[in-house]
This record gives C-alpha cells, sequence and structure tokens, in this order.
C-alpha cells in the first residue's frame, strides 16, 4: 500500500481525525487519570452510601434510647430494670442463686 492509498483510506483519515484524537484523550483522561475522575467519584459515593447507613442506623438507635429513658422515668420500671441489670434487691429481701448442673450423671 502506497502512502498515498494510506492518505486517502476511510478508516485512517477518521482516526486521525485531530478532533476524534482530542475527544478519545479527553474522555480517557477523565475517566482515568483527572484527579475528579468518574473512579474516584464512583468511591467517594460508596463512602457517602456507607455513612448514610450508619447515620441511618445510630439515628434508629438514639429513638431507642429516647424511649428507654421515658419507660425508666417510671420508678417501677426503674426499680424492675435495676433488679435485671444491676441484680439489686430491697432492704428486706434475701437473694438466692440457683445454678443448674449441665453435666450429665452417668
Amino acid at each position: 500500500m502506497s502512502l498515498k492509498e494510506l492518505f486517502t483510506n476511510k478508516y485512517f483519515r477518521l482516526f486521525t481525525n485531530r478532533y476524534l484524537v482530542v475527544g478519545v484523550f479527553f474522555v480517557i483522561w477523565m475517566i482515568f487519570l483527572d484527579a475528579n475522575s468518574y473512579l474516584i467519584h464512583r468511591e467517594l459515593n460508596n463512602e457517602i452510601d456507607k455513612l448514610d447507613e450508619k447515620k441511618q442506623f445510630f439515628s434508629d438507635e438514639i429513638e431507642r434510647d429516647k424511649r428507654a429513658i421515658q419507660e425508666l422515668k417510671d420508678s417501677e420500671k426503674l426499680e424492675e430494670y435495676a433488679r435485671d441489670k444491676f441484680f439489686m434487691k430491697r432492704n428486706n429481701e434475701d437473694i438466692f442463686i440457683i445454678e443448674n448442673d449441665t453435666s450429665t450423671h452417668e
């Protein structure tokens, strides 16, 4: 193939078009190489999604704790909580701890 035939070839003319070359270079630069590339934006969007999930989780936990605090304002609920969690007792009570023997006797 001679040089004249090469320059008149439609594929050669298409791929040597300066607008096409600059356009392809620009797209590659913006997707992979730039500081604000698509890949970095995708990572940041994933991080934002994870943080939104954490925010929702902690908001739910705050609401649950607020309900628990409201319940503990009642003296009976407060006493029940103290007995269950901290093994407290009244002055005139005795507490007996019963342990189950889990080993089998043969």
